[in-house]
């Protein structure tokens, strides 16, 4: 079902089901490890039925990174740096949904990558969103005398970088408070 035909109650919420299936097996077993038999056993479908929904596995990775994109949902206005912040400590709530996304952004940049694309435009636009957040902080100018755009992809390398030290040593990372600190370093109280 992915004609531009509307969905039954049922289709959709059988669609969801495979998304967080397919969710599951990725973060298990990483993007290339993961089959769509694998994820048509644990919805209870064969491999046939799961292609009825997604016709290959492709397009299943990027219904998946679109999904938690909805779920992480950053508007590129009304966000403030203390909001990202809060979106830190939700993501240390989440550990297998910010290691299944760590784990297909790190196989992405290889070519031919069916992620890469998503990834790319995606980075593109978070870039963009976070250098108006740091826009309507700091104006044209941070206190370091950067501009939002030269600051932005700063911003986004720290958010993501955090998350990589972070799965890796938990005990030892505590994201949101590093987070915090870097704010600091910005000028934030």
């Amino acid at each position: 079902m992915t004609s531009g035909a509307p969905r039954s109650a049922r289709g959709t919420e059988r669609r969801a089901e495979i998304l967080r299936a397919a969710l599951e097996v990725i973060a298990e077993r990483g993007y290339r490890g993961a089959s769509l038999a694998a994820v048509a056993e644990r919805v209870a479908l064969t491999p046939q039925g799961l292609l009825h929904h997604f016709p290959t596995k492709e397009a299943l990775l990027v219904a998946v990174l679109a999904e938690r994109d909805q779920w992480d949902a950053v508007p590129g206005t009304g966000w403030r740096l203390e909001l990202l912040g809060q979106l830190v400590e939700y993501n240390a709530m989440r550990p297998g949904i910010v290691q299944t996304f760590s784990a297909l952004l790190g196989e992405s940049v290889t070519e031919g990558h069916p992620a890469r694309e998503f990834f790319t435009q995606r980075y593109e636009a978070v870039r963009a969103n976070m250098a108006q957040v740091l826009r309507t902080e700091y104006g044209e100018r941070l206190p370091s005398g950067l501009t939002p755009e030269r600051a932005a992809p700063l911003l986004v390398a720290v958010m993501d970088g955090l998350q990589y030290q972070w799965l890796l040593a938990p005990d030892s990372v505590d994201m949101p408070a590093a987070f915090r600190d870097f704010l600091t370093l910005l000028g934030e109280d």
